[in-house]
């Protein structure tokens, strides 16, 4: 999957979708997209001398994250479905420091390519197509 692909994936086709499969392409892509559009929104915030929300941060970046929020969870879930866990695993990100490496390794670990739980896999689509 590319990068396009991905967000266009995550925001138009599965925007709040939270059953199915997600490939790490996807989910690593999106992630990326959030890291660029948050930067860029810091920026603008500041050229643009919008107010900073106190420790919420600047207006743009604020309301940018809230706008990615319900599509970013919603893919974490589906990667999470993709290494056959329950989307459940990604409330351990509120664990202080050792829930967010624990997830971390959780969604870079490679999926099976046979069907499981939350339906066909990716992977095997793709390469069949």
């Amino acid at each position: 999957m590319t990068f396009q692909d991905a967000v266009r994936t995550c925001l138009q086709v599965k925007y709040s979708d939270f059953s199915g499969r997600a490939r790490r392409s996807e989910y690593w892509f999106f992630a990326l997209f959030n890291v660029i559009l948050s930067v860029v929104a810091n920026m603008l915030n500041s050229l643009l001398h919008l107010p900073n929300i106190g420790f919420l941060g600047g207006l743009l970046p604020l309301v940018i994250s809230l706008a990615l929020l319900v599509p970013g969870i919603a893919v974490g879930i589906r990667r999470l479905h993709d290494t056959g866990r329950s989307g459940l695993w990604l409330l351990i990100a509120f664990v202080p420091v050792v829930g967010a490496i624990v997830l971390i390794v959780l969604v870079v670990q490679d999926s099976p390519p046979q069907p499981n739980a939350y339906g066909a896999s990716p992977k095997a689509i793709t390469s069949s197509a």
